[in-house]
């Protein structure tokens, strides 16, 4: 073999290998601080509100290099963590994946010296402008408070903010393609119009704008970007959303905005499942929201068992779809299930069994309790009080259907007993059909409450003064029921009623 071929032949041989090495090597991340002692150091990539760590590297001479030949780091905001596992600073994985970041003791914007990637480069540059602007804000509102500046620190407020205006429009025109600059976009402030526009029907400024804020909340998100999934921006907006802005929301409202959302990524399972998988538990879990579960009923439907999740397992969607068929025997508007129990005499014939149904009064109270639970004997004090308040001004609107939550009847009938308890005590083995199930009872308290027509109207237990407020409410909201009044099949029943103490 002649020396030319040689040559070429070690050069061929050099450029393969040097070409597996940079295809191999997927990032090279260096950070360079006097701040940095010996220990060891996390890179933590954010997922929803929490970080999973991708990478560690202990720290020599003030420097750590995270360096990975078969690791990936997909594009999203990441995190420097300390070797407690606590956050140092954030960073951008966007333009480059093999970069350097400098940093003072105290990890300022203004301190950053970054080399290898504009992206991160620039955005610590706009976070360095706005840090020195709201200093400069806190000096001009110090200042207003004192009468003799109020006017020129007014003035230069104005200064400040046409400032800032001018630096994020020309910010986002000249980086508009980084990330960040995304993020700053979708999930900056809000801008809600101040006036109703002309042509719409509706006349309340105020709940005009709370819908138009609702209905345009996401506007600016492209849902379209896989790596907002890795930004803590992407969890705090969802959060904020369905938590926040739909907290007081109706079930059917908060649904309706629900699929306004979800249907726009219904075709992307990645973004799908990022939503449903933070939605759908929260809503199930909820104890305190009135309705929340029927959210979780109607999304679990429309969207796991209408095939349109393919990450679900059959195992998952059989478990979701047991749970919905759980939880709709005790929706709000479902009609209760009838209880027939005895009463503390332990009667074993079904005749003397008592309804749940079976009451003049409008509303009926199944209150679901436990001698033995502390918060249980509490608020059952407190309902005795406003049962008897009720009862002496001749105005008892519901009546207490009282189920002993405990396994022990002969405790739960003493304290019955021992404590005068005036509602309609029943308890124990003896009842025709499972009350757990039928109304969705984990533990004790639980309290629910019927209408005329025995349908569930509450299925969360509320403080005890909060019950005939909920009353007025629900009768402001459904005035049908205000005259409404049992049927005459339940009046019938009356004849089984039967308080034994």
């Amino acid at each position: 073999m002649n020396s030319n071929i040689k040559i070429k032949l070690s050069i061929l041989l050099f450029l393969v290998a040097t070409m597996g090495q940079g295809a191999a090597q997927t990032y090279k991340i260096t950070f360079n601080s006097p701040a940095l002692d010996g220990g060891k150091y996390y890179i933590g990539q954010h997922f929803r509100d929490k970080f999973i760590l991708k990478d560690s590297s202990q720290a020599q001479k003030g420097t750590i290099t995270f360096l990975s030949r078969t690791g990936k780091l997909d594009r999203g905001v990441y995190t420097l963590l300390d070797s407690n596992k606590k956050k140092i600073f954030d960073f951008m994985v966007d333009d480059s994946r093999m970069f350097s970041i400098a940093f003072d003791e105290k990890h300022t914007n203004a301190g950053m010296s970054v080399k290898g990637s504009k992206a991160n480069e620039v955005m610590f540059q706009y976070m360095a402008k706005l840090d020195k602007a709201n200093e400069q804000s806190k000096e001009i509102n110090a200042r207003m408070k004192d009468a003799a500046q109020k006017e020129k620190a007014e003035k230069d407020m104005d200064a400040l903010s046409d400032e800032m205006n001018t630096f994020e429009e020309s910010y986002r025109k000249a980086n508009s393609k980084y990330l960040f600059t995304k993020l700053v976009t979708m999930f900056g402030r809000f801008d809600v119009p101040d006036k109703i526009p002309q042509g719409c029907p509706d006349t309340n400024l105020r709940e005009w704008q709370a819908y138009y804020y609702r209905t345009h909340f996401w506007d600016k998100v492209d849902l379209k970007d896989h790596s907002l999934i890795y930004t803590p921006h992407l969890f705090d907006k969802m959060n904020y959303y369905f938590f926040g802005v739909l907290y007081h929301q109706e079930s059917d409202t908060i649904t309706k905005y629900a699929h306004s959302v979800l249907d726009k990524v219904v075709n992307d399972s990645t973004m799908l499942r990022y939503f449903l998988d933070f939605i759908t538990p929260n809503y199930e879990r909820s104890t305190k929201n009135i309705g929340w579960d029927q959210v979780f009923v109607d999304l679990v439907k429309d969207y796991y068992l209408k095939g349109k999740c393919p990450w679900a397992s059959e195992a998952e969607l059989y478990s979701k779809q047991q749970t919905v068929e759980f939880l709709s025997q005790s929706l709000i508007g479902a009609m209760g299930q009838e209880l027939l129990m005895a009463d503390t005499n332990q009667s074993e014939n079904p005749a003397d069994w008592i309804s749940s149904h079976a009451f003049p009064q409008k509303y009926v109270m199944l209150w679901f309790w436990d001698p033995d639970c502390s918060h249980c004997k509490k608020q059952t004090a407190e309902l005795i009080t406003l049962y008897d308040s009720l009862n002496r001004a001749g105005n008892k609107v519901f009546e207490v259907y009282a189920v002993g939550y405990e396994s022990d009847t002969k405790k739960w009938i003493k304290y019955v007993r021992d404590h005068k308890l005036p509602f309609v005590n029943v308890g124990g083995p003896n009842v025709n059909i499972d009350y757990q199930e039928a109304y969705n009872v984990h533990g004790a308290p639980t309290m629910i409450l019927l209408n005329a027509d025995r349908q569930i109207i509450m299925n969360k237990t509320l403080a005890t003064d909060m019950v005939l407020p909920f009353i007025k409410r629900y009768e402001e909201t459904h005035p049908e029921q205000v005259n409404r009044q049992p049927s005459r099949w339940q009046l019938e029943g009356i004849r089984r009623t039967k308080i034994q103490n």
